[in-house]
């Protein structure tokens, strides 16, 4: 309980500081520019092609506003794949923070920010980000609670890079710990622990 009262408010703190860019959808990147429309329609519309009807018909009965926005939140990341699964691209992510908190270790600036903008516009898995998520979790909120995420993790991760181009290590070193903490957090909300059973009672 106590650890969900933390992920809760990770969670808000993080949606209220995102909000003040603006433009939530492009709170984790600043200098992102307004994808074109006709890219991003293309986009989905290859995505929508490698889903399942259940899997469509959850996307499809999302608001167009939610669309539009998981559009434009997929489009930051122009790097896509129609083999990795979540779970690959996971450890490559998990590569890239590794590597960004090396070269904070030893002081290596461009190291640090080459591994942060490969995390920051990490590779999409095939059929995109809801393709991994249960089917009684894809809704409107849950694009909501996405943005969140992508401004906790790539967000911070682009601070941390911004900060090393600074030649400011210490700072850069003090965004590896909420980066890790979206993460954890980002687990948490869409699948738990892993290898837990829903067939065995909770511990006490």
């Amino acid at each position: 309980m106590r650890y969900m009262n933390i992920k809760s408010k990770l969670i808000t703190t993080a949606f209220c500081a995102a909000l003040t860019f603006g433009n939530l959808a492009f709170a984790a990147d600043p200098q992102a520019t307004t994808p074109d429309p006709a890219e991003m329609q293309k986009m989905m519309q290859h995505m929508m092609s490698q889903m399942t009807p259940e899997l469509k018909e959850k996307v499809q009965a999302l608001s167009p506003q939610s669309k539009q926005t998981l559009g434009r939140l997929q489009m930051l990341h122009d790097r896509r794949s129609d083999s990795l699964t979540m779970v690959q691209i996971m450890q490559e992510i998990l590569a890239d923070y590794q590597r960004m908190a090396a070269a904070i270790a030893t002081d290596h600036a461009e190291m640090a920010i080459d591994a942060a903008h490969n995390l920051a516009h990490h590779r999409l898995p095939r059929g995109g980000l809801l393709a991994y998520m249960p089917l009684d979790t894809i809704k409107d909120e849950t694009v909501d609670v996405l943005l969140v995420f992508q401004d906790m993790v790539e967000g911070n991760t682009l601070r941390l890079a911004e900060a090393a181009k600074q030649g400011d290590m210490g700072r850069a070193a003090g965004y590896l710990g909420p980066i890790a903490q979206g993460c954890v957090a980002c687990h948490n909300y869409f699948r738990g622990q892993p290898g837990i059973s829903a067939m065995l009672l909770p511990k006490k």
